[in-house]
């Protein structure tokens, strides 16, 4: 590695251990050096669950008082039957004292045991001090007060211990006569439920607690449960963090010691199958985890993440492979900043990876959640590709140092014996007169030895193909005209009977649209390239005319060109271009010895390109523009086109996979490469709409069954954005270094691509499962009133935009007011439906020719677009 590829290394390195460093920055809150007055415990390991019909065992319980022995005072138990009850005669072994709880459900065959088994509790251990009968039960509206003072009654006359129930602060407030029947208050401050931000909260609890006792002045109060989640949605201003956690605890200890508080901290340890019941928060407010070790210290900083030296050097770990790969690949060719950029690309992924995967090891996960974040975990591998093939498109495009192969036109005059060209127009049922016009430029061209074969391929009417027949026999010998009748495999077939006919002597096989016009020198530009046998082909760009009085058109033609300015001029640095059916020309023996054009798929010209890579030809392309043909009229003749080009693509794919894959020896990597993540992002279109629908489901499902659905958490929502943020600035950037034109063409380019999200979707989908081409409609609506030819070019899109919308403003009406992850789902939601926004916006372009988007520069000429290139 050179020295510069060196520095680029260590800097980026560098920089990773810098952000977690940043993002895990300590934070010094005020310590607690006592012992806890008390904890709540469920006594469930990992492995358990309650909700399963799991027991608690006497086993992990003496575990867990071993852990807390020393550390607390005394430990508050929810229930008598689900084995908590083994907790008293354990705890009594390490002194510690227990108040009791009973689980109070409503239901006489949960109640009765529960009630019956706090009483032989008390009765039997004398370090139960305390009973509770129930735990918010009067909350979930589970027993009436009455019934619940009636039920506090009954234990009262049995044991000889204090008695009460546990309720939040506003059932005291609301049911005096609930505090008149228990000996004590036994009253729960969570500020965290109440979207009180870290900061306030521990104010916002003693001010809970002070009304209570002028409410109350003749009543004992136990904080039967207060603290703080250390993970969980966003509720108003209150954030579940592990620093947050540790700032509310500690500085509440201090207080309940200042004031001789009586306290549960709520709880010992993390559980996780709470989840099922109270979403990730339930699951994160232990003092120690799952797994019972404490998650932060009491004395002096703390950090979110307490291990994150170990996740930022496993970061590194599987950053660094890929990492020093690139830079030794491609260091050498690239400007420093451009090694610093993508270097930098590559450890940001690696470390998004590994939080990802750390974030989704979490234990208790309820099986729809699984589902979900194994089907997340997937779509952010998904995502994360996509960004590093734009991104190191970006790079090399910006940053690249020096060009290998960057073909100039040849400008000498060509010989009188210049090797012979056959160039072939297949054409379908087109307008005479545009390919009249077309064979007007082939018969300018400034070439001494060329020949034009017209093949008329299964046009029905003669009136349309006739006129044409005639041109060409008033042009000359040059021209040939064929009309074929019944003629089977599309265009591939038109052209392979051309070949048939085509001249002995011809050396060259070059192809033309029907609709493309010429210019003059493009023979004697490009055929001297030839000249080296290893050149298979050579291809120009694509290029239009007669597009900048219509936005629509001039929309698509900007599109186009981000493809021929940018992508193809990348992948003719590894020889891996895409060959086009239109402006190409090949070298006849190769186009024979590859077995002609391929009648099987739809998109042959790509076919036989990647064919002539594996015989090991090479492709010359030429950035500069030798022919103009048409934009599409129509929005569904836009999408009728990209769904052929990306259902061939799948077809091809699936042809020649053995070849594509590591090891095949008829290709490069570079080759490999560019087929494989060219075509990618059209996968992530496929993904994208099952992202769609998916996104509909589950918001149906948090507003129908919040039991079982939760937001997905932010460390895939935010990488998500962050993606699709990348990507739109990635394609601004990428045309403002490579195509010529003004701002509002480039969002307008912008638009149109995501605009065929959904149609490029269903090709792959379509692809993938079928091999015969499928019929695709072209809406027939030239009746209809433009607004409803805009509906129905973009119906689909449009169901599914009102789907995204109304699932996204559902999200925030019902949850918006209390989660504020509402609002990032409701985002996400919103910026998955933008490609379908987009549909209906070109549709409506389309349809309403005169609307127009900012201030526009004209169609440029040819001397200016030679001056660009």
């Amino acid at each position: 590695m050179r020295k510069s590829t060196i520095a680029a290394l260590l800097l980026v390195i560098l920089g990773n251990i810098g952000v977690w460093a940043l993002w895990n920055r300590p934070v010094a809150e005020r310590s607690w050096g006592g012992a806890i007055s008390g904890v709540g415990y469920t006594p469930f390991h990992p492995d358990k669950s309650p909700s399963k019909g799991d027991k608690a065992s006497a086993e992990d319980i003496e575990k867990d008082m071993k852990a807390l022995e020393g550390s607390v005072k005394g430990v508050r138990i929810y229930s008598t039957t689900d084995g908590s009850e083994q907790t008293a005669p354990i705890a009594r072994k390490y002194g510690i004292p227990i108040t009791a709880g009973a689980w109070i459900a409503g239901k006489p065959e949960i109640d009765e045991p529960e009630i019956n088994g706090l009483i032989k509790l008390a009765r039997d251990n004398n370090n139960v001090r305390r009973v509770l009968v129930g735990n918010e039960a009067i909350l979930r509206a589970d027993v009436t007060v009455p019934q619940a003072i009636e039920y506090i009654k009954r234990v009262k006359k049995k044991v000889n211990v204090p008695v009460s129930t546990a309720e939040p602060w506003h059932v005291w407030l609301e049911h005096p006569e609930l505090a008149d029947a228990v000996d004590f208050l036994a009253v729960h401050l969570l500020p965290y439920w109440e979207g009180v931000p870290a900061d306030q909260s521990v104010d916002y609890a003693m001010f809970r607690y002070n009304e209570l006792k002028t409410k109350f002045p003749n009543k004992h109060i136990l904080i039967s449960e207060i603290g703080w989640p250390a993970d969980g949605p966003w509720r108003r201003g209150a954030e579940a963090s592990q620093v947050n956690q540790a700032k509310f605890i500690r500085t509440f200890l201090n207080v309940a010691a200042q004031n001789k508080l009586d306290y549960f901290i709520m709880e010992a340890f993390d559980q996780p199958w709470k989840r099922e019941i109270e979403g990730t928060a339930g699951t994160s407010w232990g003092l120690w985890d799952a797994w019972r070790k404490p998650k932060f210290p009491m004395i002096g900083e703390v950090t979110e993440l307490r291990n994150w030296p170990l996740l930022c050097g496993i970061s590194i770990a599987v950053g660094f492979l890929p990492l020093v790969f690139f830079l030794w690949r491609r260091g050498g060719d690239l400007k420093f900043g451009g090694q610093i950029f993508y270097g930098a690309m590559i450890q940001g992924v690696s470390s998004v990876l590994v939080f990802t995967f750390t974030a989704a090891s979490v234990a208790g996960l309820a099986t729809t959640t699984e589902i979900a974040w194994g089907i997340l975990v997937f779509c952010q591998l998904v995502l994360l590709a996509v960004m590093l093939i734009d991104g190191l498109e970006l790079t090399e495009v910006v940053w690249q140092d020096r060009f290998k192969r960057k073909f100039q036109p040849c400008s000498a005059a060509p010989l009188p014996n210049a090797p012979k060209v056959s160039i072939h127009v297949p054409c379908y049922n087109e307008p005479p007169h545009m390919v009249m016009e077309t064979l007007d430029a082939l018969a300018r061209l400034d070439y001494p030895n060329y020949e034009v074969l017209l093949l008329d391929n299964n046009t029905k009417d003669p009136a349309v193909w006739r006129p044409v027949e005639e041109y060409c026999r008033k042009l000359g010998p040059k021209f040939r005209f064929f009309h074929l009748d019944n003629w089977p495999g599309f265009k591939a077939g038109a052209l392979n009977f051309g070949l048939a006919q085509t001249a002995p002597d011809a050396q060259h096989i070059a192809v033309i649209d029907s609709d493309y016009q010429v210019h003059p020198d493009w023979l004697k530009a490009t055929i001297p390239h030839f000249n080296r046998p290893e050149v298979g082909f050579v291809q120009s760009p694509q290029d239009y005319r007669d597009w900048s009085h219509d936005l629509f058109q001039r929309m698509i033609n900007w599109e186009y060109a981000g493809f021929f300015h940018i992508g193809m001029i990348q992948r003719n640095e590894r020889n891996a271009i895409i060959q086009h059916g239109t402006m190409t020309i090949i070298r006849k023996s190769a186009l024979e010895e590859v077995g002609r054009w391929g009648e099987w798929c739809i998109t042959e010209d790509a076919d036989l390109g990647l064919r002539l890579f594996e015989h090991k030809y090479e492709a010359v392309y030429m950035p500069e523009s030798y022919g103009k043909g048409l934009v599409p009229d129509s929005f569904s003749a836009y999408k009728t086109q990209r769904f052929r080009w990306a259902y061939g693509a799948v077809q091809i794919l699936k042809h020649h996979w053995r070849d594509l894959l590591p090891g095949g020896p008829r290709l490069t990597a570079g080759q490999k490469y560019h087929f494989i993540t060219g075509w990618l992002p059209w996968f992530a279109d496929a993904a994208h709409m099952i992202f769609g629908i998916a996104g509909i489901i589950w918001s149906l499902g948090l507003l129908a069954f919040p039991k079982y659905f939760e937001f997905p958490p932010s460390v895939f929502m935010i990488p998500t954005l962050s993606v699709f943020a990348f990507k739109v600035g990635a394609s601004l950037w990428l045309y403002e270094a490579r195509v010529k034109c003004g701002f509002w063409d480039k969002v307008g380019a912008a638009i149109a691509g995501m605009a065929l999200t959904h149609t490029v979707g269903r090709a792959m989908w379509l692809g993938m499962f079928t091999s015969g081409r499928p019929f695709v409609r072209t809406p027939k609506c030239e009746n209809q009133p433009a607004l409803m030819q805009a509906f129905l070019m973009a119906r689909e899109e449009i169901a599914l935009l009102m789907g995204l919308w109304g699932a996204a403003l559902a999200i925030v009406l019902v949850f918006g007011h209390e989660n504020r992850d509402a609002f990032m789902w409701s985002g996400l939601l919103v910026v998955q439906s933008l490609p379908y926004l987009s549909a209906f916006i070109t549709a409506l372009i389309n349809a309403f020719p005169n609307i127009g988007l900012g201030k526009q520069r004209p169609e440029p000429t040819e001397a200016a677009k030679a001056g660009a290139d």
